[in-house]
């Protein structure tokens, strides 16, 4: 279920309901009133609607406009956001959009790479991901045997040691600098994710996960190149984390996402 879409038809309903007893209701109440007739009781469904109509529309402006709450429901971004981390995700900073169609009506600024990026699924626009932006429009991007490298460009990486007697398929956790900025990544030597190049179409985006081994994202079919009019906005902040099963980690609770 789009929750865009829900949002915005209770809105709408609640405000044509106000609008009715605003401009229909009242106006014949008060007509019977003055000719003398009984005065009737104001239906509660008016009464509903003019009491959460600011609500919702307050909701609706900062949820569609400003930031919007996410909770991470898998590991494909590991280790930069764990499973039951809840973010707070910037609408903004890649323009201003109307909700439900995403169609951007004011320009504000342009994803960069590097950034943890929102985005409707092109598949399925009700299925909401989140991954790292590797490509920008018009990058050749190739991933093979671990390594990213951008318009012929080895992406840096460094990479610890294994320790002795480890699993080639232990999670291994290494340290990767995109962007201009460094974040952790992880991955299993002894597993093979998808491999290849991939030329990323004009106002298309690439993007991967941080848990390289465990991650559907812009190498496989279902998810590939992110049209811009896809992306919802930019991950910012952990702001609680709960997964079932286990009790709140407080201290990712405030915590920059980077």
């Amino acid at each position: 279920m789009d929750f865009s879409f829900v949002l915005v038809a209770i809105t709408g309903l609640a405000l044509v309901l106000w609008l009715t007893d605003r401009l229909v209701v009242a106006p014949k109440h008060k007509r019977a009133v003055a000719a003398g007739g009984e005065p009737r009781p104001r239906a509660k469904v008016f009464e509903y609607a003019a009491a959460f109509l600011p609500v919702l529309l307050i909701v609706l402006c900062a949820r569609s406009f400003l930031y919007e709450p996410y909770r991470i429901p898998s590991g494909s971004m590991r280790p930069t956001l764990e499973v039951g981390d809840f973010i707070f995700v910037n609408k903004f900073v890649y323009g201003l959009r109307l909700p439900v169609t995403n169609t951007r009506i004011v320009e504000l600024g342009s994803p960069r790479r590097g950034d943890v990026v929102v985005f409707k699924l092109p598949s399925d626009s009700s299925a909401n991901f989140i991954k790292r932006l590797v490509g920008l429009p018009g990058d050749v991007i190739e991933y093979r045997n671990k390594r990213l490298s951008i318009n012929g460009e080895p992406v840096q990486v460094d990479m610890p040691m294994p320790r002795s007697g480890e699993s080639p398929f232990s999670l291994r956790q290494a340290e990767e600098m995109l962007g201009g900025a460094r974040h952790d990544i992880y991955f299993m030597p002894g597993q093979r994710g998808r491999e290849g190049v991939f030329e990323v179409p004009a106002g298309h985006y690439f993007v991967m996960g941080d848990n390289r081994d465990n991650s559907r994202d812009s190498r496989y079919p279902g998810v590939g190149f992110i049209p811009e009019h896809r992306l919802v906005g930019r991950a910012e902040r952990i702001w609680f984390n709960w997964a079932v099963g286990s009790m709140p980690e407080w201290s990712r609770i405030g915590d920059p996402i980077r």
